[in-house]
């Protein structure tokens, strides 16, 4: 898929078009098609915009809604999310809390009925296949649809993910938005990212509303601990089974090592990807597909580095061997699915952002691992 102008949502099932090995040239035309010309809908003037996002308190959601509390062409921000949050605590003053869940196609339409744009963040990134599904399929499938056929609204803007194209050895590097989002089977969320952006393209076809789908590399951040939670001797020391545990906790030497295949990756920082959604929000440059990436590129040796820990070498084939047998472990969570991410190169080119969008991404990779430890030192989460 390349650009998509508009949508409505749900994908089929896992396999389906969005799925690993779906080209998705037929689907990427259509969506080119689709968003050539301006939106009938038109577009606000200044100081009018009402626009609506769904998981406003998470890694991108918070950002994002203080890039657009300083706009001031956005005059009412209406954040839903199941559990309630303090707007004045945050210091926000145009947004408001809307208790509601992406599930519920009736307050899903509520909200989206009193905006100009529509925001779609809320997503599950770790659960098990069936939550996660549930989640992101059925509940992006409703504010799609919704948005589209309400009257007022004119942009949707949607965060899909790097994890879209898939992890594939046979990809052109680095990637840039023409190429079709193939996903990866075995790992859920990206097959999922994949098949949404298939449906939003579907959904889109034949309307006038403007869709921007943005995928961000990896977000990270002081807010964005992602990368830090996820480390297996962060995330998997307390959900191990004993035995296991009781053998690390008598070779702590072996904590603080983190094994380095030299595969590059990339990471953006959440301000930098709340800056280009804002300009999307504004209507600015014009709807489509978006890579974000801080300029740079990583490696795991980076990241034992900024941690003050130890990296060593390893063949290629040891995590081709190592995340196979993690995703057949039953002990590990989903999140040991992320292994996938640092098998095969998955770098994008953002040249389009920058051009299209006015996008200058104030910070660089190493700074923003820099800023993403710091917080996750505050946060207790190395000990």
């Amino acid at each position: 898929m390349t650009q998509p102008r508009r949508a409505s949502s749900d994908p089929g099932g896992a396999g389906g078009r969005g799925g690993s090995g779906s080209p998705g040239g037929a689907s990427t035309r259509r969506a080119s098609r689709a968003r050539s010309g301006s939106s009938s809908r038109g577009r606000p003037g200044g100081d009018s915009l009402t626009v609506a996002v769904t998981g406003p308190t998470g890694s991108i959601g918070r950002p994002l809604v203080r890039a657009l509390e300083r706009s001031r062409s956005v005059k009412r921000i209406i954040g839903m999310a199941r559990r309630p949050f303090d707007a004045q605590a945050e210091g926000w003053r145009k947004t408001e809390y809307r208790r509601g869940d992406v599930l519920d196609r009736d307050s899903v339409q509520r909200l989206v009925e009193e905006c100009d744009v529509v925001v779609h963040l809320a997503f599950v990134i770790f659960g098990s296949h069936d939550q996660t599904r549930e989640v992101n399929l059925k509940g992006s499938r409703n504010v799609f649809e919704a948005a589209i056929a309400a009257s007022k609204v004119k942009r949707l803007v949607y965060a899909s993910s790097v994890a879209a194209y898939g992890f594939h050895d046979d990809s052109p590097q680095p990637l840039t938005e023409d190429v079709g989002a193939r996903g990866t089977n075995s790992f859920y969320y990206s097959a999922q990212k994949a098949e949404l952006e298939a449906l939003l393209t579907d959904l889109l076809e034949g309307t006038d509303t403007d869709a921007y789908v943005f995928r961000p590399c990896i977000v990270s951040g002081p807010e964005s601990l992602l990368l830090i939670e996820n480390l297996p001797y962060v995330s998997l020391a307390d959900r191990v089974p004993g035995p296991v545990r009781a053998l690390l906790d008598v070779m702590p030497a072996l904590r603080p090592v983190i094994p380095d295949p030299g595969v590059p990756f990339q990471l953006v920082h959440a301000d930098d990807v709340a800056t280009a959604m804002r300009a999307a929000v504004l209507g600015r440059g014009e709807p489509g597909i978006y890579n974000l990436a801080a300029e740079g590129e990583l490696t795991m040796s980076d990241l034992a580095s900024a941690l003050g820990w130890y990296s060593i070498p390893v063949p290629e084939a040891a995590v081709d061997l190592s995340a196979g047998v993690a995703a057949r472990l039953p002990f590990l969570p989903p999140e040991a699915a992320w292994l996938q991410a640092f098998r095969t190169p998955v770098l994008m080119d953002t040249s389009k952002a920058k051009s299209k969008l006015a996008w200058r991404p104030r910070h660089n990779a190493r700074d923003t691992l820099r800023q993403t430890v710091s917080g996750a030192r505050r946060e207790n989460l190395l000990g």
